[in-house]
């Protein structure tokens, strides 16, 4: 037969729709024309396919060739068509036959001598691939994130010879677990037990992980800041099943290993304050997600937070309340999730020092006022906590008597109080909506109407009343109270002073 046609997935942000490629020899002089969107890397596989063929021993027809990639409005980039593509001339021009391609997806990038190489971004496809209960075939070095995404059954071979043989077959050969290298969650040194004092700063930051809340330090050099926020991994709890899959398709998207997630890391982006906005929020001109998505279901630390160039903190306003990314282009939009936690630590002045009970500032009120100016009123309305730490004296780090409580004593704690969370409303705290948070103080009048009198006194935005809510319901889960008390009412607003 003269045409033959097989199964692939596109990339599109996380999403991996169905393609087809079609392939179809017809008379005339020799041509090898590829449509449907293609990318300049897909167009280039003529060339790769061409080698691998003839490299792998097979006959290169000297006809016609046309492959058609559908949907033709669906953009297509990178090298995992080439397989597909090397597949469909050998089935048309009557080389190689199978009776499997019905529900086989095929996805591997083609080296001129014919060996398969692997592709980037393959753990969304796989995932759809295991949902519509097909096949994969994938090269050896993605054997491991495919079988990850819940593709088991897959035809894993090293060279397009050796996938001919495979499929050529009557009955494919029982798919066996790849040998997945040994993999360590990511390895954090920081642990509480190396935070000398700050029982504030230590209650924050289990509130902070307790509830998914972002969090703001201030405090001079020193202090304990970047310390603090290091040791924020150490308390989380490992993504369940559906946020895993969601975190490892970004991350395979972006080309960054899905396996330490799989071994219980949660993800933690410290970007430098160098970084741009498309860094921090996605783009390109083929785009890719940003630190903001690579820290979904986890957190984004950024230190020394004014540092920053102000137009790049505020492109976090949008996705903080949103938890999502959307980046649109000319040739359609893309969505990134985003549902992060922020960590930030800033000095209180360009030299660190003001404020600290000591006569060390040289800044004058000029250079303090611009220098807190960096970080705009509505960013600083969305975090949920302020706090304002001291250096401990010398004297207080190289006397301490005993250590206090370790990251996997808190890490407990933390889990206790999200499965409450889970268990109630099927969320975190964090991702309350304001008609839920309202709810909170409907049967507690007098409750409702001492809060009312205490954001109109310290002038607190509509936002800032619904994150309070938000930290005096999770200071409330830690308490395992089914209800908001005053007391909780008033730890969290003590955070917004």
């Amino acid at each position: 037969m003269a045409f033959a046609k097989l199964l692939c997935r596109a990339q599109i942000g996380i999403d991996a729709p169905q393609v087809s490629v079609e392939v179809h020899l017809s008379g005339g002089l020799p041509s090898f024309a590829i449509v449907g969107m293609a990318e300049t890397a897909v167009r280039e596989s003529r060339e790769r396919v061409r080698s691998a063929l003839i490299n792998s021993g097979f006959d290169y027809p000297q006809r016609r060739i046309t492959v058609s990639l559908a949907p033709a409005d669906l953009p297509k980039e990178g090298g995992r068509y080439d397989l597909a593509i090397a597949l469909g001339i050998l089935l048309a021009s009557n080389q190689f036959s199978s009776p499997h391609l019905g529900d086989i997806e095929i996805y591997a990038e083609l080296g001129l001598d014919g060996m398969l190489k692997a592709v980037r971004g393959l753990f969304p496809a796989a995932v759809a691939a295991a949902t519509a209960q097909h096949r994969v075939v994938v090269p050896p070095e993605n054997s491991a994130e495919a079988w990850l995404a819940g593709a088991t059954e897959q035809v894993c071979a090293p060279s397009l010879v050796a996938v001919v043989e495979a499929l050529s077959k009557q009955q494919l050969p029982d798919s066996s677990p790849p040998e997945l290298i040994p993999q360590r969650a990511l390895e954090y040194t920081a642990d509480l037990t190396e935070v000398c004092g700050q029982p504030q700063a230590r209650r924050a930051l289990e509130i902070a992980a307790s509830g998914a809340h972002n969090l703001l330090f201030t405090g001079p050099p020193g202090s304990g800041k970047s310390l603090l926020a290091s040791c924020v991994p150490g308390i989380l709890p490992a993504l369940d099943a559906g946020a895993l899959r969601e975190v490892a398709a970004v991350y395979s998207v972006a080309g960054l290993p899905v396996e330490p997630l799989f071994a219980g890391s949660r993800p933690y982006r410290t970007p430098h304050h160098s970084s741009s906005a498309p860094a921090l929020v996605g783009g390109g001109s083929v785009p890719k997600p940003g630190e903001i998505s690579l820290a979904h279901r986890g957190v984004l630390f950024l230190d020394e937070l004014p540092e920053f160039p102000r137009s790049v903190l505020e492109v976090l306003r949008e996705p903080m309340e949103a938890g999502e990314i959307i980046i649109s282009r000319a040739a359609g939009t893309l969505r990134f999730p985003a549902n992060f936690s922020l960590i930030a630590a800033r000095n209180p002045c360009p030299c660190g020092y003001y404020a600290d009970g000591t006569d060390r500032c040289v800044c004058s009120q000029a250079q303090i006022d611009r220098y807190q100016a960096r970080v705009s009123g509505p960013l600083l309305d969305r975090f949920d906590m302020l706090l304002n730490i001291e250096a401990l004296p010398p004297e207080a780090l190289l006397k301490r008597s005993e250590a206090g409580e370790s990251s996997a004593v808190v890490a407990g704690r933390v889990a206790q109080t999200r499965e409450r969370q889970c268990r109630r409303q099927h969320k975190l705290n964090a991702d309350l909506k304001p008609g839920e948070l309202m709810q909170m103080l409907v049967d507690q009048p007098e409750l409702q109407e001492r809060f009312t009198q205490i954001a109109t006194r310290l002038r607190l935005s509509a936002r800032s009343c619904h994150r309070v809510l938000r930290v005096a319901r999770t200071l409330a889960d830690m308490a395992s109270e089914q209800s908001i008390g005053l007391e909780h009412l008033l730890e969290a607003i003590s955070y917004r002073e």
